[in-house]
């Protein structure tokens, strides 16, 4: 079984961490022992940290009419992507280059986080998010999820609420 941990607040850290310390925001974070050959990075959050999967969130890159857009969505479904661009007010989306998302955000795929990204793009979160006092977000790194409120999250990344999860 990974190795787990619990800390209330990293010093330090990685990017999301020091926006989220910055803002004044309640968080927990998890860190577990990465494996390389897990086929999810999603579900080996979940798994490791022994969180549900619908209440862990993966944040994914996508492209919307020419511009990069972030979806957060809970690792145990989907990103509909016709949803993500109709929350947005486009009309096609597509799933992002990963080198492009990466230089984008700053962060590594599988470690992508919502917060502290390099360039701030337009978020949207899946609505299922509110139905829970909190929600886990990749930290920044591949073996570390960020626990806080959705609400916390939606201001911080200014993400729009939108059912883009199936």
């Amino acid at each position: 079984m990974a190795k787990k941990s619990k800390k209330q607040h990293q010093p330090g850290g990685t990017p999301a961490t020091v926006a989220l310390t910055a803002a004044g925001t309640a968080y927990t974070v998890h860190s577990y022992d990465h494996d390389p050959a897990h086929p999810s990075y999603g579900e080996e959050a979940a798994e490791a940290t022994g969180v549900s999967p619908d209440r862990v969130f993966k944040t994914l890159v996508a492209d919307v009419d020419g511009t990069l857009t972030v979806a957060v969505v809970p690792v145990a479904g989907q990103l509909d992507l016709k949803a993500l661009a109709a929350a947005v007010g486009g009309k096609r989306a597509a799933m992002a280059d990963p080198a492009l998302a990466e230089r984008t955000t700053g962060y590594v795929r599988g470690g992508i986080s919502p917060l502290g990204q390099r360039r701030k793009l337009p978020t949207v979160l899946d609505a299922s998010a509110s139905a829970h006092a909190t929600i886990c977000v990749s930290a920044g790194r591949r073996g570390l999820e960020v626990e806080l409120a959705p609400a916390d999250l939606q201001k911080l990344t200014e993400a729009v609420l939108a059912p883009i999860g199936r």
